[in-house]
């Protein structure tokens, strides 16, 4: 975390309860690179300084959920409720501004095996933005892509930065079961399935990488913050670099 001037004292953000032991700090509605550079100058101030009571720090696309204990504020000389306690001390922080947070600055190479069964709908989607397949291919690989969040299943990236030349939203008719390792698009992000599950988003390739492996140290094998360049491989190469998921 750098010491630049800070990137929330300057935005605007509401603070919401959600249940009796979770508290929501939003700081916008769209998904960008600067709303996500926000929620994560903020989620890295709270795991650095955190306030009483605070036992998780959640990151999303524009969000921060912290996950609280309401018993730790029963000694209070305030009358307020804890939620209350909590929002006014996360309303001084952020009215204060928090450093801007340096992202991870990796980029992570990611093999991926376009078209075909491991992309079935990477014609389509050439055809609804007016480009070759190999066009997308391109775009796709050249496309600046940051890791925003982690959601679905452990994880799995969500990754904005996407071509505008590729932007289509999900599919209208979302599929009952997804292949793990899928490389998809929609609404201006690129994820990756980690695991097989049912989804809408277009399906333009396939990793043959595992993301999530709690054998590992950390089992998490991507960051928040890290850059993602996906490489095309070919069939034989996508089976010799598999890696089977637990």
């Amino acid at each position: 975390m750098n010491s630049s001037p800070d990137a929330t004292a300057s935005s605007s953000w509401r603070i919401e309860p959600v249940g009796d032991r979770c508290l929501l700090v939003a700081f916008g509605d769209r998904v960008d690179a600067d709303v996500n550079r926000t929620v994560l100058s903020f989620t890295a101030w709270m795991l650095e300084h955190p306030l009483p009571g605070v036992v998780d720090v959640v990151p999303a696309f524009t969000t921060v959920a912290l996950h609280y204990r309401p018993e730790a504020y029963a000694g209070s000389a305030s009358t307020a409720m804890p939620f209350e306690q909590l929002a006014a001390q996360v309303q001084a922080v952020l009215a204060r501004g928090v450093p801007e947070v340096e992202l991870g600055g990796r980029t992570v190479e990611i093999p991926c095996c376009y078209g075909g069964e491991y992309g079935p709908d990477l014609e389509e989607v050439a055809q609804r933005c007016n480009l070759s397949t190999d066009e997308v291919i391109r775009l796709h690989g050249e496309s600046p892509l940051v890791i925003y969040t982690f959601y679905f299943a452990p994880g799995n990236p969500f990754a904005g930065g996407l071509d505008e030349r590729l932007a289509l939203p999900r599919r209208q008719t979302p599929r009952t079961q997804v292949p793990a390792g899928s490389v998809a698009i929609a609404n201006g992000l690129s994820t990756i399935y980690q695991l097989a599950m049912p989804g809408g988003w277009n399906l333009i390739g396939r990793t043959p990488w595992n993301l999530f492996d709690l054998k590992q140290d950390p089992p998490v094998r991507l960051q928040l913050g890290d850059r993602l360049r996906f490489v095309p491989v070919t069939p034989a190469e996508f089976d010799r670099l598999y890696e089977a998921r637990a």
